[in-house]
């Protein structure tokens, strides 16, 4: 009991000798009270931590000196572990796109961030010329979503742990922490593992290789490799499908993302709502020097099998093209961007999928048809989709095809059985023999 006492004694000698030294008074000093918030990505979760009174003292002294506060990170690692500062996770070949998009202040919390999130650092103090530039804590949701999106690398962290420090209605420093899900050891562990499945996925990409060559590979790799699963593990990382081969919607997007990063190819994420309001990523490519969308995930038969379609989906050709390079005109019919960061109107349709397999139609040329179900047929394949310019072609073609039944007029070596689909949004037809 008498060691607490002196103990106590000690703390309000210090107080008091901090007080002196800054010139605050003792009712100024006690107003600087941390605030400890923490959120999960994108604002989902969001409370206010209760912190040990002793302790609480001790953070305010230690930021009203200017040095660091008490550590605040929701995770502890044990000291026999890899140290966070001897890691670093961060990609060389990503593409930053969020970024270039901040204001030269935001950039600054963005540069903390990433370094902090990058090399697992349990705390880091936010630029002070940031804070006194007018950033506050109310931007570091959109910065925090900036880094993520731009490092699929960063598949470790669920959330992040802020720290602010305010005297009276002031904020006078800012200290931010992830939310580690592993540990350094374990996550320097599964980064080797994604790098070596990322290098056995790309192991055979047919080189030389365009920008639509290799956008288009990771695109029918992945859907091949990966099965779409609500349950599965890791499902909002890269590890779910490099490693687990199950993944959902932001899996499969930070992985496209992750993959054409490593083969040069400019690719970020982009976030929003699909047509029955869920949430939903894909992604944006250039592709010389022109922006696309990409949807790996609705690319994957086994997604419009797990969403819930028509039985017959079942039968469905592997890979569905419709959303392999499309304009922001194309993508919008089914989709809803979230502007976290200005995106650019995508208008040329030179690397669409469609357009480069000759399976654009601008009307019911039955010559071009003769030779796509050829070519398909040429190279064992199946199936063949064609997409149409307008509503009009879309209804001739399909007037023609199904109801009037010329559809066997093109199939190759009399073949009697075809099934298909279509996409009305999407104004595209698909046909594959089930016999």
């Amino acid at each position: 009991m008498g060691n607490r006492r002196k103990g106590v004694a000690l703390l309000l000698t210090l107080l008091l000798a901090s007080c002196h030294l800054t010139g605050c008074s003792v009712e100024e000093f006690l107003a600087e009270v941390p605030e400890t918030m923490q959120v999960k990505p994108y604002g989902s979760e969001e409370h206010t931590a209760e912190e040990d009174s002793g302790k609480v003292a001790e953070q305010e002294k230690k930021a009203d000196s200017g040095t660091d506060s008490a550590d605040f990170s929701s995770v502890s690692h044990d000291d026999t572990e890899v140290q966070p500062e001897s890691i670093s996770f961060l990609s060389e070949e990503a593409f930053c796109f969020a970024y270039e998009s901040l204001s030269p202040t935001e950039k600054l919390w963005y540069q903390d961030m990433e370094q902090a999130l990058g090399s697992m650092t349990e705390k880091v103090r936010l630029s002070g010329e940031g804070l006194t530039a007018g950033l506050n804590e109310s931007c570091i949701d959109k910065i925090f979503q900036c880094v993520l999106m731009d490092h699929p690398e960063i598949f470790y962290v669920d959330g992040y742990t802020y720290t602010k420090y305010s005297r009276g209605e002031k904020t006078v420093a800012i200290d931010f922490s992830g939310n580690y899900q592993l540990t350094p050891r374990e996550a320097a562990f599964r980064k080797t593992e994604i790098e070596q499945a990322a290098e056995k996925l790309l192991a055979n990409l047919p080189l030389p290789a365009s920008d639509y060559d290799k956008v288009k590979y990771v695109f029918e790799t992945l859907i091949r490799n990966t099965e779409y699963d609500l349950n599965a593990p890791d499902n909002q990382n890269i590890y779910s499908v490099f490693v687990g081969g199950a993944s959902v919607c932001q899996g499969y997007a930070k992985a496209t993302q992750y993959l054409l990063n490593r083969l040069g190819v400019d690719c970020t994420l982009v976030q929003g709502e699909v047509e029955n309001g869920e949430g939903h990523a894909w992604n944006l490519v250039r592709v010389d020097g022109s922006f696309y969308y990409v949807d790996t995930t609705w690319g994957d038969a086994s997604y419009q099998r797990e969403d819930g379609q028509d039985a017959q989906m079942q039968f469905l050709p592997e890979i569905n093209y419709d959303y392999l390079c499309v304009t922001t005109g194309q993508l919008l019919r089914t989709h809803t961007l979230e502007n976290i960061v200005p995106l650019p109107e995508c208008v040329d349709t030179a690397a669409n999928y469609y357009v480069r397999q000759g399976a654009l139609f601008e009307r019911y040329d039955r010559e071009q048809m003769k030779r796509l179900f050829e070519e398909s047929a040429a190279g064992g394949s199946r199936d063949v989709t064609i997409k149409c310019a307008d509503m009009e072609c879309y209804n001739q073609i399909k007037k023609a095809l199904i109801e009037e039944q010329e559809i066997f007029d093109y199939l190759p070596n009399g073949e009697a059985s075809v099934s298909y689909a279509h996409n009305e949004k999407q104004l595209s037809l698909t046909f594959w023999v089930t016999n």
